[in-house]
This record gives structure tokens, C-alpha cells and sequence, in this order.
């Protein structure tokens, strides 16, 4: 038999869900590029203000062309006005 106290002390953690979606994605891309910790932040604030179609193209461009620290593609392409961003077509 188990007090109660053992039985709350040895319940596992469950993590917090994102309250947003766009927090998740932003989850997913800091996993994906290997983002360092002092640019997570970063990636939150693209995720909440770009649209996510911009996003998800810029991801998918850093994931074809980049070589080495992707992330850093990442922002690179992130960082420019979306309404001139022209990707590549194939």
C-alpha cells in the first residue's frame, strides 16, 4: 500500500501543451535546426508575427539548401519582407 503522499510524490510530470498553435510549430523548427538557447526566442516571435505559410516555406528552403548550422539559414531567410520573398519553383 501507497500513502498519498507517495502516490502524488512518484506521479510523473506532465509537460504544459502549447496554449497556441503557432507555438508548437515554433517548437518543431527549434527541434528540427538544432536552434541554440539564446535564439529560441527568436523563433517564437517569427512563429507568432509571419504568416505561417512564410514560415513553413522558409523551413522547407532551409531544409533543401542549407549546409552546416541551418538555423541560421533559417533566419536569414526569415528575416526578409515577405511580400518580396520570391522561392524557388521546381
Amino acid at each position: 500500500m501507497q500513502t498519498i503522499g507517495e502516490i502524488f510524490k512518484n506521479k510523473p510530470k506532465n509537460k504544459k501543451a502549447p496554449a497556441y498553435q503557432w507555438q508548437d510549430f515554433a517548437l518543431k523548427i527549434i527541434e528540427e535546426l538544432s536552434v541554440p538557447a539564446f535564439k529560441r526566442s527568436a523563433v517564437f516571435k517569427i512563429c507568432k508575427e509571419k504568416e505561417k505559410h512564410f514560415v513553413e516555406k522558409c523551413l522547407d528552403e532551409t531544409k533543401e539548401l542549407a549546409q552546416g548550422e541551418k538555423w541560421k539559414y533559417f533566419f536569414k531567410l526569415a528575416g526578409q519582407n515577405q511580400d518580396t520573398r520570391k522561392f524557388s519553383t521546381k
